[in-house]
């Protein structure tokens, strides 16, 4: 069973089907329902349940969890995808970044993970198994200024997860992050970003192709898998 939090048409559908080609239920999660009859229709032959939810709502969090764990069963592996999450702060120059707008964008990106964890793991190292996967961005890092505000945030995930990994190495429970640097093909960043004109380029990176390696990163219980369409200067 695999849970899918932050599931958006680019990165969380991909991490779906790869896992539902592995006989994985896959329970979707995003803010609004909107979408979820054509995530369900994208998934065809995979048995995949949505659902409506603000992750980073305490509350409405664990009752999602426990919705899913009521229709189909223990959570196996898990995917935190903040993407809705990091269109709450926005990016601010670090140089202009008070103490309340770095707490905002941890508000929105760390301590939803924290929580997901807080209320997923007790039952995986009770049956000493589970996956706990997140993906992140590369700013977490390296410095890259652009990012401003959201890049400290990034970096508390990265070695949140990191440190949740060596703690977690001899209970059977797996934690990993997927660091990723360039907008993903089909995700909704990357429809917002390529319909302006920005006097700039980013790369891109395939769903598809981080999907696979997520897969592999859970099966060989690897900490961390780094992507990259940055070029440099």
């Amino acid at each position: 069973m695999l849970a899918v939090l932050g599931v958006g048409p680019g990165l969380g559908l991909s991490i779906a089907h790869r896992f539902g080609r592995e006989g994985f239920t896959t329970a979707l999660v995003s803010r609004t329902g909107t979408r979820h009859a054509g995530y369900r229709a994208a998934l065809s032959g995979i048995d995949a349940r949505t659902y409506t939810a603000d992750v980073t709502d305490e509350d409405r969090l664990r009752d999602v969890l426990v919705r899913i764990t009521a229709d189909a069963g223990e959570i196996d592996t898990v995917y935190f995808g903040p993407a809705d999450a990091a269109a709450g702060p926005g990016i601010t120059p670090l140089t202009e970044a008070g103490a309340g707008t770095l707490r905002a964008s941890f508000d929105s990106v760390v301590l939803p993970a924290a929580k997901l964890v807080e209320a997923v793991l007790p039952g995986m190292l009770k049956r000493g198994t589970g996956s706990l996967l997140f993906a992140g961005g590369l700013s977490g890092k390296y410095p890259m200024p652009m990012l401003g505000s959201l890049a400290p945030a990034s970096a508390a995930l990265r070695m949140y997860v990191l440190t949740l990994h060596a703690a977690l190495r001899e209970t059977g429970v797996h934690a990993g992050i997927l660091t990723i640097g360039g907008l993903i093909e089909r995700g909704d960043i990357h429809r917002v970003f390529t319909s302006q004109d920005h006097g700039f380029s980013v790369g891109t990176l395939d769903p598809d192709d981080i999907a696979e390696r997520a897969w592999q990163l859970c099966t060989e219980r690897e900490a961390e898998a780094e992507f990259t369409a940055m070029t440099a200067a």
